[in-house]
């Protein structure tokens, strides 16, 4: 393959949202993978999970009015800190650091500008960035690193 051919591939790849791509002519084929910036590390081995028996479901109790009508948010174990919720994208595992020996990108009570790495979400192998998408201070962190995630879960309020 023209090396010329591989440098406009690399240069697509830059422009792109695309994490990879792989190109086939013939019996000749390129594969390019894009790392993150900061180059994150793949953790060695992952967490073992304990898988627990599944208990019949407590029956939920009923809401008084006042909690309907505010939506539930009576509750404080449900409640959120004022400000703005920045929520999982995707389901996968949590990092909020780049590498287990590496800091935390953020810590409660650090101001953060728009843009900035929060944490990273692992899925299908693929570290991908959480960023700040306002500016302000990190109020609270509500996801635990190595943990596993669901899509909308809040995982950052920035004030």
């Amino acid at each position: 393959m023209d090396l010329r051919k591989i440098k406009k591939l690399i240069d697509l790849l830059e422009e792109s949202n695309l994490a990879e791509i792989e190109i086939k002519e013939g019996e000749e084929s390129v594969r390019l993978a894009r790392t993150p910036k900061g180059g994150y590390a793949v953790p060695a081995a992952p967490a073992p999970v304990a898988y627990a028996e599944p208990r019949p479901a407590a029956p939920m109790p009923m809401s008084s009015p006042t909690e309907a009508s505010t939506g539930g948010t009576a509750k404080a174990g449900n409640a959120l800190p004022d400000g703005h919720v920045v929520r999982a994208p995707m389901v996968g595992t949590f990092y909020a650091s780049p590498s287990p020996d590496k800091p935390a990108f953020v810590t409660v009570g650090q101001s953060v500008k728009a843009g900035e790495t929060l944490a990273i979400i692992e899925a299908m192998k693929m570290f991908n960035p959480i960023e700040a998408d306002v500016s302000g201070t990190v109020l609270s962190i509500l996801a635990e690193s190595g943990q596993p995630i669901e899509f909308d879960q809040p995982l950052f309020v920035i004030g």
